[in-house]
């Protein structure tokens, strides 16, 4: 807990400064302290992400970074702009950081952190953007751009991986400083993914700082526009969002073209990033085919569309009887699964249908394309994979946007106490939910409360693995454990192993001897097919091992 205080009173002036440089060359998006750390994610998140095709983010990308933001702190006196918080509102905010700071100390226990956000992390520290990484594990292929900002500050100030608590510290300045007190009440919601560094707390941050901003008539167009398409750069399902600002620049604010051009080059740098690392523009989508000869395999594409598709069902059913259900079987069938994400698929459609009927009653255009652009993204993941996970955001907009004139200071600091009083309670003694929500899974992998974390975040440690080598490729694989967050790069999860055995193929080195050029795949010949079913047959046997 205190080391991540001491990452958070490093970063908040760093990005204060770095901010204050940004908003010289572009302008002011958000008035007041919160904005210029804001402005500072927006600038470092997009120069770290160009100089990473070139470079690892190291420390010697850190160091500066820090060193520069630290000196435009004090040499412009922002830290003036802290000191106008009330003392109420000091202690407030003191109250809300020390509950974020408390709720990010616990172990890490969303999967993606160890099959994802960690191994993306680590390739990032340590080569940057490599070409063709989804070769080597699909899931690498994302890259997105939270893991590129956190990457950049995980050697000294964030070497725990909490840079999401410190974004919610962020977002209390904000939430303060802007008066908008409902969004109180969803801080308790989001400390769920304070513990790791995951692309969805960020998306919901960002996405109601701009929706706010947008409701209050900011005319920041390309600024609002430039931020929305970062939104949709760290996370593509928040479509919605420079959907919105879109159509607020156009039909709103009726801004020129040419304010939408810097979202416009980030779209750009975003096509070119996924091109880079999956081979496509957009990941997992295998559309825009440039015939780049580092595109995954269409096999592997195949199996992940099928794979996606059956989590759309939460696993419940079967690919080939997914493909028989009839229109309204699709619907029956995913709206009444069993476990809670029944109920979330339920709530979504009546949350839809409720706003419908406000937007008609409220009869304000700004409202009006709020409406259109999470309609909009709705039916995209409907299409594609219909997960809980990405359309949660759609709740916290509708909420929002809804209950935002009925909920004061005061009421909204007694439901952010209560909410967060319930998650303390479930994190601190985990076997609450494991024994009331057990259809909840994240919950069967919570840790309890250890006495250490009042000092550093809790982290785990693994560091078991076995190496292999299958044509030029040295890698290493986890033993007796499915993903690769403790494991030497290079590292492959035994599960895409399998996958592309099965396929025939397995990937390479473009330079045998340089991993940081990239990776292909190629067709495995007879002598390496029976390489490959000894790795297989080793990493099976291991699991037989005491």
């Amino acid at each position: 807990m205190l080391s991540i205080l001491l990452s958070t009173l490093i970063l908040i002036p760093v990005l204060t400064g770095l901010g204050k440089i940004l908003e010289h060359f572009s302008g002011i998006l958000i008035r007041g302290v919160s904005g210029k750390i804001l402005s500072g994610v927006l600038g470092i998140s997009i120069l770290w992400t160009v100089l990473s095709f070139f470079i690892p983010l190291n420390g010697w990308i850190e160091i500066p970074a820090i060193v520069l933001g630290l000196f435009c702190f004090f040499r412009d006196k922002l830290y003036i702009g802290f000191s106008r918080f009330s003392r109420k509102e000091t202690l407030l905010l003191s109250f809300i950081s020390g509950i974020i700071l408390f709720c990010g100390s616990f172990y890490p226990y969303i999967l993606d952190h160890f099959g994802y956000y960690v191994p993306t992390i680590k390739w990032l520290r340590e080569f940057g953007l490599v070409k063709g990484i989804s070769n080597l594990d699909l899931t690498l292929g994302q890259m997105s751009v939270w893991h590129i900002f956190q990457a950049g500050f995980s050697n000294f100030s964030d070497p725990f991986l909490r840079i999401n608590t410190v974004l919610l510290v962020i977002y209390s300045l904000y939430i303060v400083e802007n008066k908008s007190w409902i969004q109180l009440c969803f801080i308790p919601v989001l400390l769920l993914f304070s513990q790791s560094p995951s692309p969805d707390l960020p998306v919901i941050v960002f996405s109601l700082i701009i929706l706010n901003e947008i409701l209050k008539h900011n005319r920041s167009t390309p600024l609002l526009f430039l931020f929305s398409v970062f939104v949709f750069a760290i996370k593509p399902t928040m479509i919605w969002l420079p959907l919105l600002s879109f159509l607020y620049s156009v039909f709103i604010v009726k801004s020129k073209f040419t304010d939408l051009i810097p979202g416009c080059l980030l779209v750009l740098l975003f096509f070119i990033k996924n091109t880079w690392t999956f081979g496509y523009p957009v990941f997992p989508i295998a559309a825009g085919d440039f015939n780049i000869s580092w595109k995954p395999n269409p096999e592997v594409l195949k199996n992940s569309s099928q794979f996606a598709r059956q989590k759309t069902y939460d696993m419940q059913y079967s690919y080939e009887a997914i493909q028989r259900f009839s229109p309204f079987d699709s619907a029956k069938n995913w709206l009444f699964l069993e476990g809670i994400k029944s109920k979330i698929n339920i709530l979504l459609i009546l949350s839809l249908l409720g706003f419908l009927i406000f937007s008609g009653i409220k009869k304000n255009r700004i409202v009006h394309l709020i409406f259109i652009s999470i309609l909009a993204k709705s039916i995209l993941v409907l299409l594609f994979s219909a997960q809980y996970r990405f359309f949660i955001d759609v709740f916290f907009v509708i909420f929002f946007v809804i209950f935002t004139d009925h909920f004061t200071r005061m009421k909204s600091i007694a439901v952010f106490f209560v909410l967060s009083s319930i998650f303390i309670g479930c994190i601190t003694l985990p076997g609450i939910l494991q024994t009331y929500l057990p259809s909840f899974r994240p919950g069967s992998f919570m840790g309890k409360f250890e006495a250490e974390q009042l000092c550093r975040p809790l982290t785990y440690h693994y560091n078991k693995y076995t190496p292999y080598q299958l044509g030029n490729l040295k890698f290493n694989v986890s033993k007796k454990y499915p993903y690769n967050f403790d494991t030497e790069l290079p590292a492959i999860s035994e599960s895409y192993i399998f996958e592309d055995v099965k396929a025939g193929i397995f990937p390479q080195m473009t330079d045998p001897h340089d991993m940081g050029k990239g990776f292909i795949w190629k067709k495995l010949d007879p002598e390496e097919k029976k390489t490959a079913q000894q790795i297989i047959s080793s990493i099976n046997r291991s699991y037989k091992q005491n």
